[in-house]
């Protein structure tokens, strides 16, 4: 049930079978899955699949800029805009109801059109959404403009997990996963970093048409840069083996009504439905939170946060590193993935103090720290469908899981909006942060508990 496919069965990325070409696994040691001269096969006979983590790291990047460059402005906005906590949370709101329904329909799109169409769609919708904010003027229009955002970006996972699972065997996934997700930490460090030197140069609405280009950019890149590795000039046939060394699994596509039966689609899901908000939170809310707590201005408040970000992207290799390195060391990926899970949930726990600390360094510790545990729980949770399921229904698995996450990041930003003008305090939210990871870690074990190859 994992990634190698025989090369009957290869495809080039768009669902389209792909036999007898020079690159088709034929001949090459361990390409079949069946094992035969398996010795000949090492990670080092190509390194191209490294290229194509490069690349979906800096779409991530991309990515996190354009999405969290609303919370780095949330206190220019709400001054400009007189919004109210509930105000920002109903934009946050429409854009997370957006990237529910577009996470579930771009698994499906990837699973068909395959990684280097259907991120090329996504990055398009994307990166227009997010330069018509610079034209928006009040809550309707920001909420219009984040919409889109929310349908367009919510493509990167599905398309960036497929190309993973296309281009890794099992053993190196979580750890590839943990570097192109480690891009979403250094678009939340770049943020706070570019966007307030845009708006004391320029103005808001420059700071979103400015970082609208890099999307552009990325697009050209991609589209030049990426194929199916069965097809890529640029990868060796010792690298093809290795990529392929895994048991064959079948491509055929498998329908979501099948999947939404199996248990090992619920463990995925209810995952994200458990963690996602606390992101979302993160995201969203930390910058009004320094702004508030710390008295910080636009000018003081990016390099706390850059910092809160940049500890978070160690988190994301680290716990990618730990779970590949303990597979390795000849652990089962079960005992791998949870027992780094696990570790990662126990790191969180401070938070609930947070609020507490009066030092803005001690506190960008502890919610660094708590970062950084979410990205290493969220890597490794993000192997789950590629452990578990065949090629055929990764993307669709995974989209489900990022649409049951959004639903609970929606009602989380309700909740927080709600929280936030009643009472004034953050001390319940970061209380739901500290809990939530051991409940989706005990979620994920009760319905998925050997990490078994899921019945589809």
């Amino acid at each position: 049930m994992n990634a190698g496919i025989p090369e009957s069965h290869l495809t080039d990325g768009s669902g389209a079978a792909n036999s007898g070409s020079a690159k088709s696994g034929i001949g090459v040691p361990g390409a079949d899955g069946s094992g035969a001269d398996r010795q000949g096969i090492h990670p080092t006979a190509g390194r191209y699949r490294w290229v194509i983590v490069a690349l979906l790291f800096a779409a991530t990047a991309i990515n996190y800029i354009d999405r969290q460059m609303i919370g780095v402005l949330k206190p220019t906005l709400e001054a400009e805009f007189h919004w109210t906590e509930s105000d920002f949370a109903g934009i946050v709101f429409w854009f997370q109801l957006a990237y529910a329904i577009g996470y579930l329909s771009f698994g499906k799109v990837v699973d068909v059109l395959g990684a280097r169409i259907g991120y090329a769609i996504a990055l398009v919708i994307w990166t227009i959404s997010h330069m018509a904010h610079g034209f928006a003027s009040g809550v309707t229009s920001f909420a219009m403009a984040r919409f889109g955002l929310g349908i367009g970006e919510s493509g990167n996972f599905p398309a960036g997990i497929r190309a993973v699972t296309d281009w890794f065997p099992q053993k190196e996934r979580a750890f590839a996963i943990g570097l192109f997700n480690a891009g979403a930490n250094v678009g939340a460090i770049l943020t706070p970093l570019i966007v307030p030197l845009l708006v004391l140069w320029f103005d808001w609405r420059v700071a979103f048409f400015v970082t609208g280009i890099f999307g552009i950019l990325w697009l050209i890149a991609w589209w030049a840069m990426y194929r199916h590795p069965n097809e890529h000039a640029r990868v060796t046939r010792g690298e093809l083996a290795w990529i392929q060394q895994d048991p064959a699994d079948p491509v055929e596509k498998i329908g979501w009504s099948k999947l939404l039966t199996v248990r090992e689609t619920w463990a995925f899901a209810l995952g994200k439905f458990l963690i996602d908000p606390i992101w979302w939170f993160f995201l969203f809310w930390l910058p009004g939170y320094l702004f508030e707590r710390y008295n910080l201005d636009l000018k003081t408040f990016g390099l706390p946060l850059a910092a809160i970000y940049l500890i978070s992207d160690l988190g994301s290799v680290g716990g990618g590193w730990l779970s590949s390195r303990l597979i390795k060391a000849g652990k089962t990926p079960n005992f791998a993935r949870k027992i780094t899970m696990l570790i990662c949930a126990f790191c969180v726990l401070p938070i609930w103090f947070a609020q507490s600390l009066d030092s803005v360094w001690a506190a960008v510790l502890v919610i660094g720290i708590a970062t950084a545990a979410h990205q290493a729980f969220s890597a490794n949770l993000y192997t789950f469908p590629s452990d578990v399921f065949p090629r055929g229904a990764v993307g669709s698995v995974v989209g489900i899981g990022g649409t049951v996450g959004a639903f609970g990041g929606m009602g989380m930003a309700l909740f927080a909006g709600y929280i936030l003008d009643t009472t004034h305090s953050y001390e319940v939210l970061f209380g739901i942060c500290a809990g939530a990871y051991l409940l989706a870690l005990a979620v994920v074990h009760l319905l998925s508990p050997r990490l078994a190859p899921a019945k589809v």
